[in-house]
């Protein structure tokens, strides 16, 4: 049995789960407070966890202009993995908005903070 466990019964309520694991995860890469007005990128990515919490698949919906973001993003989600094993939904998919700073720090638009 995995470690980490999610009992969400929908993508809405596990997609809090896996957006408190990523901060959890990266903590020195989260970006404190209220996020400027421009960001360096912005990216749509649908993530495909399955019953273990392994990553099956992204899936890119708006995918963000700099190619060194996408390959960050993508990194950055992969290497978190096991992901809270989606316990009452075996395999989910939830869609998650990469609020992406200059500095190379982020925020999750399920825990933004906002911006100026």
């Amino acid at each position: 049995m995995p470690v980490l466990q999610s009992f969400a019964t929908g993508p809405k309520e596990y997609r809090e789960d896996a957006a408190r694991h990523l901060y959890n995860r990266y903590s020195q890469r989260v970006y404190k407070g209220k996020l400027p007005p421009m960001l360096k990128s912005v990216g749509v990515v649908d993530v495909v966890v399955g019953p273990q919490g392994q990553v099956l698949d992204i899936i890119w919906t708006r995918a963000p202009r700099n190619a060194d973001v996408i390959q960050d993003i993508e990194s950055l989600i992969l290497a978190a993995a096991p992901y809270p094993a989606p316990v009452k939904l075996r395999t989910v998919t939830y869609t998650e908005t990469w609020l992406w700073h200059a500095s190379g720090r982020f925020q999750l638009y399920t825990l933004t903070e906002g911006q100026n």
